[in-house]
């Protein structure tokens, strides 16, 4: 067993700006509201915030045909299609919509790129909540990538209007590739004026590259079926160094760790703290009890609640 052992913590790491305000509408429509409360799909990918929500009595379906007509019901962290917010309609479901901003964003560039007869390259995993949404907006003129290899089968009927979008959670280094990759292809592509991948997608990446540079192994914090996690893991592989993606303390191997003395500690953008603070206590009690923080990126986002529970609030 390697003597001194040290966590290297991550700042930042966990919670996003998008992720606290989507947990706090299903908490305050909960206040608000009562049950029966429907969400449709995971408001978060992290099992652990679903199962806790589940305990307060939230009601998750895959789709709105299992809520029943006139039900209040929860749109993700993640986004819909508007065939979605019209099958809602319909239903005359009570929305509540706890889409993050910066995805409500790139819905918004598809619909401008749309209209201006452009086809758009989606850039991001087709299974992924948020990319169906984002399709939906405009599936006749979207196509969707995950690779540079995909570039070669993109077929446009003008390449002087073509344009490109990108999941918010992507890794930074695949994503500039790709977009590189398209440049060569269509050399008029446009883009967004802003890069679609989040502020917190890229903080977490930043930080968890420098936790790679210093430990011999980095633990993430993060449920499989989040993409902003994986992004963590595979940012850490790139740069040499193991990289595991834990849900929690459960699923540690102490083996991992027999000959390490530094292990990088971080979380995902839909990952509480509280997993963090039990990975900390594990590791205290695996000999690794010094904990230092690594990086000082501040981040002060904050957006504003939807309307449906911000008028309660006062």
């Amino acid at each position: 067993m390697a003597a001194n052992r040290t966590v290297l913590l991550a700042n930042p790491r966990g919670f996003c700006a998008g992720v606290v305000r989507a947990i706090d509408v299903v908490d305050l429509a909960l206040a608000q509201f009562g049950t029966p409360l429907y969400v449709r799909r995971e408001i978060v990918h992290n099992k652990h915030v679903v199962n806790e929500l589940r305990r307060k009595g939230v009601v998750f379906v895959e789709g709105l045909d299992e809520v029943p007509e006139g039900s209040r019901v929860i749109f993700s962290a993640h986004g819909v299609s508007p065939a979605v917010r019209e099958e809602a309609r319909t239903r005359g479901l009570q929305v509540i919509d706890a889409t993050c901003p910066l995805v409500t964003k790139v819905h918004q560039e598809a619909v401008r790129y749309a209209r201006s007869g452009h086809t758009i390259i989606l850039i991001g995993h087709a299974d992924h909540d948020e990319v169906v949404g984002t399709f939906g907006e405009a599936p006749d003129v979207i196509q969707i990538i995950r690779s540079s290899e995909g570039v070669k089968d993109v077929s446009v009927p003008d390449p002087t209007r073509v344009a490109y979008l990108t999941q918010t959670t992507l890794s930074l280094d695949e994503t500039r590739h790709i977009v590189d990759c398209l440049r060569q292809r269509f050399p008029m592509i446009k883009g967004p004026t802003a890069d679609d991948i989040c502020y917190a997608t890229q903080n977490r990446q930043h930080a968890v590259a420098q936790l790679a540079e210093k430990s011999e192994l980095v633990l993430v914090v993060g449920s499989a079926n989040s993409s902003n996690s994986r992004r963590l893991v595979e940012v850490a592989l790139s740069r040499g160094t193991e990289a595991r993606l834990i849900d929690d303390v459960d699923d540690i191997d102490p083996a991992w760790l027999e000959d390490v003395s530094t292990v990088g500690l971080t979380a995902g953008a839909s990952a509480p703290e509280s997993l963090v603070e039990t990975v900390l206590n594990c590791l205290a009690g695996l000999g690794f009890r010094n904990v230092e923080t690594l990086g000082d990126t501040a981040e002060n986002v904050e957006f504003s609640l939807p309307a449906e529970v911000r008028a309660k609030t006062g």
